[in-house]
């Protein structure tokens, strides 16, 4: 069995990025990623720290607008406006959820979606759909692609089973994987006799949002598993893939933690730093 681990993924980026984010300054653009925090969640905190932290250290930059936990929607809307239309911002990306007095659904429809770099609009959506490559898919939807790619994963040809059907991860990567030439199966809840499905792929993606539900049985000796789940059990963070039960019967698996969650920051690095290109072509 291997083990496919997000940091070396994590690492070749960054080399990459750092020669880029110095081409861009060359050019007098310096890439920039905004973050919107609403209030002072502790998830969200620890997710920036680690956001900063990424682009710091191949000197892209990030900063921070922290807002009132009780602020409007007016004003909420208003500073997303204000970073819509602000140059040095190559990049927006929103916590949530949101409080309950904010509109997910205004968001999705005033940020721009040449600074959406989480794909939270519908217009992003809808180019990762129609395999448009100037739209950004979701950071962990992209995340996986990144990492089967670090560890030279040929997609052609091959049977994918994604098992979950979000928009955040599962249709997406659907897409994502279509355009690279698998066929893909896309299973959930109420699909019959999905133990069978799983088995007869060649690779099998975890994305239902279910602690350790996937099993042995749903596996085969040559595949590869890719666990993108987050789940707490007994305050211990877990994949939707039961690690211990299906490691050592098929041929690679993700980890969680350590796995395609490590990459998701870097993705939102590399669609900060492609907006930023996008900018100075707009300019030439």
């Amino acid at each position: 069995m291997t083990e496919y681990r997000g940091m070396p993924a994590v690492k070749a980026m960054a080399e990459d990025f750092k020669s880029r984010v110095a081409e861009l300054k060359d050019k007098g653009v310096y890439p920039k990623l905004a973050v919107v925090r609403v209030g002072a969640r502790e998830d969200d905190i620890a997710y920036e720290k680690g956001i900063m932290k990424r682009f710091c250290a191949v000197g892209a930059d990030v900063s921070v607008i922290e807002l009132p936990i009780d602020i409007d929607e007016n004003s909420f809307e208003e500073t997303i406006k204000e970073l819509n239309e602000d140059e040095k911002v190559h990049g927006i990306l929103v916590f949530r959820p949101l409080p309950k007095q904010l509109s997910d659904d205004r968001l999705k429809e005033i940020i721009r979606p040449d600074k959406d770099v989480d794909s939270i609009s519908m217009v992003n959506a809808a180019k990762v759909f129609a395999g448009d490559k100037t739209g950004y898919a979701p950071c962990t939807a992209q995340a996986v692609m990144e990492l089967l790619a670090h560890y030279d994963v040929d997609l052609t040809g091959k049977r994918v089973v994604i098992v979950g059907r979000s928009l955040v991860v599962g249709k997406p990567l659907a897409m994502l994987m279509l355009a690279k030439n698998a066929t893909v199966t896309v299973c959930h809840t109420r699909t019959k006799n999905i133990e069978d499905e799983c088995r007869r792929a060649d690779i099998l993606v975890a994305c239902a949002g279910s602690a350790k539900m996937i099993k042995k049985d749903y596996t085969n000796p040559g595949q590869i598993v890719v666990d993108v789940g987050i789940n707490f059990v007994d305050g211990a963070m877990c994949g939707d893939v039961d690690y211990d039960d299906v490691a050592e019967h098929v041929a690679a698996i993700t980890p969680v933690p350590g796995g395609v969650g490590t990459v998701t920051t870097s993705v939102l690095l590399k669609h900060t730093l492609e907006s930023a290109y996008a900018a100075t072509r707009s300019k030439a």
